[in-house]
């Protein structure tokens, strides 16, 4: 059973100024501590000279643009890749380079970085620079490759170094040994637009755009917003500017049309967009792409500026995207009944737990692991065969256990055993040899067993307590709803409490609207589940339940109502 926790205040709440006591106290407990991180302008981003590496880096692309030298963007096949190697091209052509186009590996040839098989298809291309974007640190074959065939080489990226640095001509990452940057958990995309505002900033100086006016990069921040949350990066005070001011340009109606002809086929408004919109509609739509077959597609999507042409190549990224869905739950069948075939009760399940058929799909293996990780509440990895006596798997995790340390113990514990590893905190990826697997297992299951209590894996939700009656109102749903933006590491605030159910039927496929009513109050609240367990729900034996929800705002035909959106259902009584 899950356990629902309140979530933790400090002994003292800081001065946000004036705004309700509530909203102060949701900001506490997310461990905001002055009023200026509440500021989402972006005279208060991070200045861009605290990147290690960005004087290097833009003198590079200062000679490239001054040389019209021919560059090439190495990006990669995830939300976060696409978006940044969007807003490559489309900076480095708004702020004058002549020559600049984009490679992305396709996963099922060539796996992820710029590897020295990249490096072959990009030689190709006749490039003069190349840079990558949201990969590249862990690349020190590739880099090397690319340098001793002439390539001056700059890495751009967020994910977590190696022992060893790649030999780039520049490489700017938060997360590099001496790069005094605050924001470690920037995506790819964030890196990258920061570079052209210091490229952009070193062209002022030389005069660059003497008789001809700047270019406004403040027009990719609708893609900046996208990637940061589809990458699930911690929502720091600097994301969040980031992304507020991506969502304020397309509620506005002033996005890519690749974004707005992604939110039209899966029927969003762009004015009602929040944070988790991108998250959950836009981003997996435009994964759906590098997880299936090439995030070629997904990138020319976003770089349209043709309405029309845009459109339908977000009804292929949406056709996609659902066939992704059905691969997800055939396989999420199969894991399901792998695991009951064990014969396990979860008391009993290893720690770390892992999965290996040789019929998954590689692109989905990280989606099934999400997926087992929430029902099991331990990490998981996911594996699918890679050929060539390869697999390859994905690993999600839990507070608690940093899921890429864990693999690095594991391969320090046991030379040889893991090809290839990389990630972050909470996801990773990884290669061994098939024949491997078994010994793998139980060295993961070890580690996290090392790591981890049987406490840590007992699933447990967060709340931000219970709501009084008067607090029940749209005015404050919809100021909730403002406050963020909300995601991860800043999660959305949810409530939590037990109600009387009146009312309760099915509603398309699999979600249950309720009618509740608090105890002791006359009032009537309209609350929605979505994709519930058909097994559980409707449950007609139920008089009353236990819920954790978001206070939400549910809008039809022009008007606004109060409504609950639950996130965790139980029943507490029965009917007489």
């Amino acid at each position: 059973m899950l356990r629902i926790v309140s979530r933790p205040l400090p002994g003292q709440l800081p001065d946000l100024g004036p705004i309700p006591p509530l909203l102060t106290r949701l900001y506490a407990a997310r461990g905001v501590a002055s009023v200026q991180e509440l500021d989402r302008s972006l005279k208060s981003l991070l200045p861009v000279e605290l990147f290690k590496g960005m004087p290097e880096a833009t003198a590079l692309l200062v000679e490239a643009l001054e040389q019209q030298q021919s560059i090439l963007v190495v990006g990669d096949f995830d939300a976060d890749g696409a978006t940044a190697s969007s807003v490559a091209l489309l900076g480095l052509r708004a702020l004058g380079a002549a020559q600049v186009d984009y490679l992305v590996p396709n996963r099922f040839e060539y796996g992820y970085g710029l590897t020295p098989e990249i490096v072959e298809v990009a030689l190709q291309r006749h490039p003069d620079l190349l840079i990558t974007v949201d990969n590249g640190i862990s690349s020190v074959d590739g880099v090397a490759a690319a340098r001793a065939a002439g390539l001056r080489v700059l890495v751009t990226d967020h994910h977590l170094p190696g022992e060893q640095l790649p030999a780039a001509d520049a490489i700017v990452n938060p997360n590099q040994p001496g790069c005094g940057f605050p924001s470690k958990g920037i995506a790819g995309v964030g890196v990258i637009f920061y570079v052209l505002l210091a490229l952009r900033a070193a062209l002022r100086e030389r005069g660059w755009f003497a008789g001809r006016s700047e270019p406004n990069l403040g027009e990719l921040l609708d893609l900046v917003a996208l990637g940061t949350v589809a990458d699930v990066v911690p929502l720091d005070a600097n994301n969040r500017i980031l992304v507020h001011q991506g969502l304020a340009r397309i509620r506005a109606g002033r996005c890519r049309p690749g974004i707005r002809a992604l939110l039209e086929v899966a029927g969003r408004e762009p004015q009602r967009l929040v944070a988790s919109d991108l998250g959950f509609i836009v981003g997996p739509r435009l994964n759906a792409a590098g997880r299936l077959d090439d995030m070629s597609l997904g990138i020319e999507c976003l770089l349209s500026n043709d309405p029309e042409q845009a459109l339908e190549l977000a009804r292929e990224l949406d056709s996609m995207n659902r066939e992704r869905q059905q691969i997800e739950r055939e396989m999420q069948q199969q894991a399901l009944q792998t695991l009951a075939g064990m014969a396990l009760e979860q008391e009993r399940m290893p720690f770390g737990l892992c999965l290996f058929d040789a019929d998954w799909h590689q692109g989905v293996i990280g989606i099934l692991a999400s997926r087992l990780k929430e029902r099991y509440h331990r990490p998981v990895i996911a594996f699918a065969d890679a050929g060539n006596g390869q697999i390859k798997g994905s690993a999600r995790s839990i507070p608690g256990l940093h899921i890429r340390d864990a693999l690095d113990a594991v391969a320090a514990h046991n030379p040889g055993l893991i090809s290839k590893f990389g990630g972050h905190a909470m996801a990773a990826g990884l290669s061994l040899q098939c024949e491997q697997y078994p010994r793998f297992a139980e060295a993961f299951d070890q580690e996290v067993r090392r790591q981890l209590s049987a406490d840590d894996l007992s699933g447990r939700l967060l709340t931000d307590g219970e709501l009084a009656e008067h607090e029940f109102r749209l005015e404050l749903a919809n100021s909730l709803r403002e406050a963020g933006p909300w995601g991860q590491h800043f999660p959305e605030p949810v409530f939590h409490g037990d109600f009387e159910l009146i009312q309760q039927r099915i509603v398309g496929e699999r979600h249950l609207k309720l009618v509740l009513q608090p105890p002791g109050s006359g009032r009537l609240l309209d609350a929605i589940a979505f994709n519930i367990d058909p097994k559980q729900w409707p449950n007609h034996r139920a008089a009353r339940v236990r819920l954790a929800y978001v206070l939400d705002v549910n809008e039809f035909r022009g008007r606004q109502n109060l409504q609950l959106l639950v996130r965790h259902l139980e029943p507490l009584a029965e009917a007489p």
